[in-house]
């Protein structure tokens, strides 16, 4: 499996903008789709973004598109998360997350989790 560490949050103002960064351990990253969720407090987690293996596949929520970019250096075991035009209800805590297989948009689905990170939006 992997480990993964998420940073890059913190509290900003709207239409400010923000990348959080995840890395991950071990040599296999490229094998891995990765995905970014978020859970605001009392709501379930929801899909955010997330990426094919290779990086050459890009899939995006409704609610990020147009604001949001994921990508992924496989050389530096490294997939990011550009958040442009925040947003208070992009308020959150991020999770970075991995699976074995392709990419899809369920939680459930990824195997490995970081220990997220807090992005505060403030109007």
């Amino acid at each position: 499996q992997v480990q993964l560490v998420e940073s890059g949050g913190g509290l900003v103002q709207a239409g400010d903008s923000l990348r959080l960064t995840c890395a991950a351990s071990g040599r296999t990253f490229s094998s891995y789709s990765m995905g970014w969720f978020r859970q605001a407090p009392g709501k379930e987690r929801e899909f955010v973004a997330a990426i094919s293996k290779s990086g050459g596949s890009t899939y995006l929520a409704d609610s990020v598109k147009g604001r949001f970019t994921i990508s992924r250096d496989n050389a530096k075991n490294t997939v990011y998360l550009q958040m442009n035009s925040l947003k208070p209800g992009d308020t959150a805590v991020y999770y970075c997350a991995a699976r074995g297989g392709g990419v899809i948009t369920a939680a459930p689905r990824y195997d490995c989790w970081g220990q997220g990170t807090q992005v505060t939006v403030s109007s």
